[in-house]
């Protein structure tokens, strides 16, 4: 594959939080001339100021700045001390232990440790079993590394506890040569949690067959009152073949801190390392002190904020459900929508460009997530309410207007 396929094939002009900014500019702009008035809402990523950040957050921060180059220019894997109070943090929330020292790594952002993960596992022909539909990068960072992808299928509209992963196909996957498996938990763009049954198996499976696992957990804060949580880590899987990557962004409102924590195998995380090394040196030294927030919010602030955003999906789900031929699963964490449209008399990115031209309603398309999910959108709910609820109005009389 050359350069040019590489990037060609990287494909960011529909990548979430990017269409708006690089194809219209403002959107409020945008909205004089749409036809169906409202508030405009880009569903693509999260509202941080209807969400605002952790309390503390920017004192903080502003605490890193006043410590000058001491805190600007942390270790590669980042400041020492922070890392150690992560640790057991994270040893407490996931139920496994984590070494601070060699096994855990400060990213910008978990987009930057997904990518350090890839790198450290994927090389040229290596063959990675991808859940379909599951987050964008995934497939995507396959493709550039020029590792060969295996899809594996997550049947999320199936009835059941279970979120759906074809364990038969994740298994063929692994007796055909996958090497690495990633995916994420919750599922990005769906919102299901996997039952502690798939995560059981998922372990075992990659214990049989010597697979690495990436596993992807940054909305496992975010969950709601049916959702139980197993953690891969600590589900009897061989610790030096697994990463999981996590955390303080969407949930917590600071993802413009840039802030990604990656922690499990010491060989993995040192390869990462040497890659940070020369890919971006480290995450903000500075941000880095906004760790020091990460669960240690005030008593009962992720209950409510968990509470607002179950509020926000309900509405939504209510909304779209009372569309003859619309299609979705609630989601059990996170705050995403991945709704299934019914056939339209416009192509699937037709309708995309539509919604936001006409109603000023950003979505993500399902393609980003599945080549199989071209009649799904993302909708990312962590927004404003009433203009959340107002965007999805106006989406549905949308689709009632251009359904075949």
């Amino acid at each position: 594959m050359s350069v040019d396929d590489k990037f060609s094939r990287l494909g960011t002009d529909n990548a979430p939080g990017q269409e708006v900014r690089q194809k219209t500019g403002d959107l409020h702009n945008l909205m004089r001339g749409a036809a169906l008035a409202g508030t405009p809402v880009d569903f693509s990523h999260g509202d941080v100021d209807a969400f605002t950040p952790t309390p503390g957050s920017f004192e903080v921060f502003a605490d890193g700045v006043r410590a000058g180059g001491r805190q600007a220019y942390t270790e590669y894997r980042g400041a020492a001390a922070i890392r150690e109070d992560l640790a057991g943090k994270l040893a407490a929330f996931t139920g496994a232990p984590v070494d601070a020292a060699d096994g855990m790594i400060l990213t910008p952002g978990t987009q930057g440790a997904l990518f350090l993960a890839i790198a450290s596992t994927v090389g040229r022909g290596d063959k990675v079993a991808v859940v379909q539909p599951d987050y964008f990068a995934n497939r995507k960072l396959v493709e550039f590394f020029e590792g060969e992808m295996m899809p594996v299928r997550l049947d999320y509209m199936k009835d059941g506890a279970d979120a759906g992963l074809d364990l038969g196909q994740l298994e063929d996957a692994f007796r055909r040569g996958a090497k690495v498996f990633v995916f994420s938990n919750p599922n990005n763009p769906v919102g299901v949690v996997y039952s502690e049954a798939e995560i059981r198996q998922i372990a075992e499976l990659a214990g049989r067959y010597g697979v690495t696992v990436i596993a992807d957990q940054l909305y496992s804060r975010l969950r709601y009152s049916d959702a139980s949580y197993t953690h891969l880590r600590a589900s009897g899987i061989d610790p030096d073949k697994i990463v999981t990557i996590m955390g303080p962004s969407k949930t917590e409102s600071l993802s413009g801190y840039r802030l990604g924590v990656a922690f499990g195998a010491p060989k993995l995380v040192g390869r990462m390392e040497k890659l940070q090394a020369i890919v971006s040196l480290r995450a903000g030294g500075y941000s880095q002190t906004v760790l020091q927030t990460w669960f240690s919010e005030p008593e009962g602030w992720i209950d409510e904020r968990t509470r607002l955003h179950k509020a926000i999906r309900d509405d939504l789900l209510e909304a779209l459900r009372a569309v003859e031929g619309v299609a979705a699963r609630t989601p059990q964490a996170g705050s995403y929508l991945f709704p299934r449209l019914p056939d339209m008399a416009v192509t699937p990115s037709d309708f995309v460009r539509i919604l936001r031209l006409q109603a000023g309603v950003v979505v993500t398309p399902g393609t980003e997530f599945s080549p199989h999910s071209a009649t799904s959108v993302r909708l990312n709910f962590s927004q404003d309410h009433a203009a959340a609820v107002g965007a999805v109005e106006r989406m549905v009389e949308l689709v009632a207007r251009y359904r075949a």
